[in-house]
């Protein structure tokens, strides 16, 4: 049989692992997206590159060619592209990596240029 003393301390241990880990959640959410985002805004910028190449020959895709989005390094997931592009106007696009139904997401906006979290545009 378990002692009182032995069942506090293991009930004491339990509670210090799980608000532990619960710390360290709230610590990684609160990271820039620089650091905890780092795979997808490596992924993002090899795509903003190609994306800008092409742009100097030509104008942006639309949205819907994923022949020539797929040239761009885009992953191939099942039936769509990660990250999203959005075209907005003739010169301006967004990348945005979807993840679940509410944001905030992931975003690039070729007008800002800079890799943030917020919603994206839907004005064309």
């Amino acid at each position: 049989m378990i002692s009182f003393i032995k069942l506090s301390k293991i009930i004491l241990l339990i509670f210090s692992v799980f608000a532990l880990l619960i710390t360290l959640w709230v610590i990684w959410m609160k990271l820039p997206v620089s650091i905890n985002r780092r795979s997808d805004i490596k992924l993002g910028n090899s795509v903003v590159e190609e994306i800008e190449k092409y742009r100097l020959k030509n104008r942006l895709p639309e949205d819907t060619d994923r022949i020539t989005l797929r040239k761009f390094g885009f992953n191939q997931e099942e039936w769509f592209l990660r990250p999203d592009y959005h075209k907005i106007n003739d010169s301006t696009y967004e990348l945005i990596f979807l993840e679940g139904f509410d944001g905030p997401y992931l975003l690039w906006n070729s007008k800002e240029k800079v890799w943030k979290e917020g919603y994206p545009t839907f004005e064309k």
